[in-house]
C-alpha cells in the first residue's frame, strides 16, 4: 500500500525488516539498547555483534522511552540501525500515546540528521510491549505523515510489518487517515 504525502513516500509492506534495501532500519529496542527478542532480537541477529559493540560504546547508558539514536548496521544492508524505546502499554492513561508518537518524530529526526533518504519502520510497541494494534497504528502512522509534511523528508518512509494482522490494522488506520 503507497500514499504520497507531498514529494514523500509511505509504504506499507509485509515482511521482514531485516530484508529491506534502505537507508536506516528502525529497531524497537529496550531502553538499555541489549538486544532481545522480537524486532530487536531479529535485528541484532542478522546484523550481528557489530550492532551490540557499536551502542554499547556510544550510549552506555541505553536510550529513554520515547527517544532515538543511531548505530551502525553491522551485517545488514541499510546504513544504519536507529534505536527507538516504545512505551509499554498500561491502559493508555499513562502517556503511552505522546511516547509512541515522539518514537517516530525522533526517528525521523534522527534518520534526516543522518542524510537518510529511506527509512523501514516495524510496529513499534506492539509485541511484547501490549500497545493495542489498531491504536498504535493511528498514532504511529498519523505522527509519520506529520512529520513528512512538516518536513518533507525523507523521500520514502516504509512501515515493514511481519505479521498479516499487524498489516490489516496498519492499513485500515491509514485508509482512514487518507479520507
Amino acid at each position: 500500500m503507497l500514499v504520497h504525502a507531498g514529494k514523500c513516500r509511505l509504504l506499507l509492506v509485509q515482511g521482514d525488516i531485516t530484508q529491506q534495501h534502505v537507508d536506516a532500519i528502525v529497531n524497537a529496542a529496550n531502553s538499555r539498547l541489549a538486544g532481545g527478542g522480537g524486532v530487536d532480537g531479529a535485528i541484532h541477529a542478522a546484523g550481528g555483534p557489530d550492532i551490540l559493540e557499536d551502542t554499547r560504546r556510544k550510549y552506555p547508558n541505553g536510550c529513554p522511552v520515547g527517544d532515538a539514536v543511531a548505530s551502525s548496521a553491522g551485517r545488514l544492508s541499510a546504513g544504519y540501525v536507529i534505536h527507538t524505546v516504545g512505551p509499554v502499554w498500561q491502559g493508555g492513561q499513562s502517556g503511552e500515546a505522546e511516547a509512541l508518537a515522539s518514537c517516530f518524530r525522533k526517528s525521523l529526526q534522527v534518520a534526516v540528521d543522518l542524510g537518510c533518504k529511506s527509512v523501514a519502520f516495524p510496529a513499534i510497541s506492539t509485541g511484547a510491549y501490549g500497545y493495542p494494534r489498531d491504536l498504535a497504528a493511528n498514532v504511529s502512522l498519523k505522527a509519520v505523515l506529520d512529520f513528512l509534511k512538516w518536513h518533507r523528508q525523507p523521500d520514502e518512509v516504509r512501515f515493514v510489518l511481519f505479521e498479516e494482522g499487524v498489516f490489516g490494522a496498519f492499513a485500515h488506520s491509514l485508509e482512514l487517515l487518507m479520507k
